[in-house]
């Protein structure tokens, strides 16, 4: 059973906690203690029904305003399929939230308040869903009930979107009209919107296809562990733990360990503890070479005819997300999945407006929430791929070197 990982956002209460809630509670997957302790914070108790947002709206100030402030995750699971949720926040001030909880989504449920169509916040999250290469997007046009279920404010807000999703040239986009609030075409079909005649939310994430989203055709595997059990009848094993993060592996492959570059063959490939012929990402292995070789963290084995590009200076789009202001020339580690290396941010070319795309001149320091278009030096070599071609292997974190926070999420152009 795979797991879809997908992220809800949108403007300030357009109703992205309480469909994250809705779907918890109408699929079944809210525990008894759960549901009594929602009884007694909810807001509506008198009222008889549950403030389903609060499953989400975990800090105290979140629930003090009514708004989501962190990403709250959350996971579920039905027969069919396993779910992780991020729920991200709508204002304007935590965008770097945001883009934290899209940096790994597969599909991006955009909500719109069916009373306000599309709003700036809307083409701001879309516009951070085409950067981040999320390859499905769901707009979801909430509020149905406060319109009357009308067809055509959902077909005037498809028209309205649809001009959005061309120009950002968003490749699979899905229209749902629904009511989190009263459950309408989230689990089940609405017997109140005759005229809509696909499917309901829940099901449509059942059955989305993500596994074409996969890149099977550029092998890359980056070492986490190495395992030497040093034990009696493991004496000589050495095998070396990862995931596999593109492409296929199969046993006797002729493969480059880098950044060394040496040449060897895999011996022998482990899923789970057993021998396998061959590993496809995203599958967590172990891969045992022919050769000793020195091999450690953060060292990438690739095939030999088919290798990433290498080289110690970045082009890359930077979001800030550190409240201390990001000045060229400021020292930081660069994590790369695994790979840990220094780092010094050069220049910063221009800065791009996430309400529009055009690109305006930097001036002074870079704030907070914006994104850049950056040179990163790197004190060794780095080997990488562009984060259009392969997401995976084209982002990286900048981190801070004395506090140790992460201050800026990278896209490798």
């Amino acid at each position: 059973m795979d797991i879809l990982r997908f992220i809800t956002a949108g403007s300030v209460d357009d109703g992205k906690s309480t469909l994250i809630g809705r779907l918890l509670y109408d699929s079944k997957n809210i525990l008894v203690d759960q549901l009594e302790a929602l009884e007694k914070q909810t807001r509506n108790a008198t009222a008889g029904t549950i403030d389903l947002a609060l499953l989400t709206d975990g800090l105290r100030a979140e629930r003090e305003q009514g708004i989501t402030i962190d990403v709250a995750y959350r996971y579920f699971s039905t027969p069919r399929r396993k779910f992780i949720i991020a729920d991200a926040p709508g204002h304007v001030q935590y965008t770097r939230n945001m883009i934290t909880g899209a940096s790994n989504a597969s599909l991006i449920i955009v909500l719109v308040d069916a009373r306000h169509g599309v709003v700036e916040q809307t083409r701001r999250h879309s516009i951070i869903a085409s950067l981040l290469r999320i390859p499905h997007v769901v707009v979801a046009i909430n509020k149905m009930d406060l319109v009357d279920y009308s067809q055509d404010v959902y077909n005037n807000i498809v028209i309205e979107y649809a001009k959005v999703a061309t120009q950002l040239g968003l490749p699979e986009v899905t229209y749902i009209p629904i009511s989190a609030l009263e459950g309408d075409n989230i689990v089940d079909r609405s017997t109140r919107m005759d005229w809509y005649e696909d499917r309901p939310l829940l099901q449509f994430l059942e059955e989305v296809e993500v596994s074409s989203d996969e890149n099977y055709t550029d092998p890359r595997f980056q070492v986490q562990f190495v395992i030497r059990p040093q034990t009696e009848e493991l004496h000589d094993y050495r095998g070396y733990a990862g995931k596999v993060m593109a492409g296929v592996y199969k046993k006797g492959d002729t493969v480059v360990v880098l950044p060394a570059g040496i040449e060897t063959k895999i011996s022998a490939l482990e899923l789970g503890g057993k021998e396998v012929d061959e590993v496809f990402a995203p599958q967590s292995a172990v891969i045992r070479l022919e050769d000793d070789i020195d091999v450690s963290r953060g060292d990438l084995i690739v095939h030999a005819s088919n290798q990433p590009q290498s080289g110690n200076e970045l082009e890359v789009l930077l979001c800030w997300l550190d409240d201390k202001p990001l000045a060229t020339g400021n020292k930081y580690y660069l994590q790369h999945n695994s790979r840990l290396v220094r780092a010094i941010v050069r220049n910063v070319a221009y800065k791009l407006d996430v309400n529009s795309l055009q690109q305006q001149p930097v001036e002074g320091t870079v704030k907070l929430n914006e994104v850049v278009r950056a040179t990163i030096k790197t004190a060794a070599p780095l080997y990488y791929d562009s984060f259009s071609a392969l997401r995976a292997s084209g982002s990286a974190i900048l981190v801070d070197e004395t506090s140790n926070s992460t201050v800026g999420a990278v896209l490798i152009q």
